[in-house]
């Protein structure tokens, strides 16, 4: 079963961390993603950018318009994921809440199945 492991970033929780506690996450998501290679449930992990470098796309009247920077006006962003291939549901939650970011209050981390890829159900 594939799993997306998604990672909900505040920006304001973060910049509150020390460079400590700032390493200590970053060292922990390299230790997390060692332990799934390993156990060979790792199908991938991407970070992405800060938001403000995002670029939004909409069509009005057929033409596409773009608008730069995040367009939801959240505190929280989608910063990353983890896409991975377990048993259960319950082997997904049990790694999520390895990920650093679960100790932190204000970031999120969550977990949900893949229903559709490749252009195949999943089952």
């Amino acid at each position: 079963m594939k799993f997306l492991i998604s990672l909900h970033i505040n920006p304001a929780v973060l910049d509150a961390l020390t460079d400590e506690e700032k390493a200590a996450i970053g060292d922990g998501h390299g230790k997390f993603m060692e332990a799934l290679k390993k156990s060979g449930e790792l199908i991938t992990t991407q970070a992405l950018v800060d938001p403000s470098q995002a670029a939004v796309v909409s069509v009005r009247n057929g033409q596409p318009v773009v608008t730069d920077g995040p367009f939801l006006e959240f505190k929280e962003y989608l910063g990353g994921f983890y896409l991975i291939d377990c048993e259960s549901k319950e082997r997904a939650i049990e790694l999520a809440a390895q990920i650093p970011d679960c100790a932190i209050q204000g970031l999120g981390v969550e977990v949900r199945q893949v229903m559709f890829a490749d252009g195949q159900l999943e089952a």
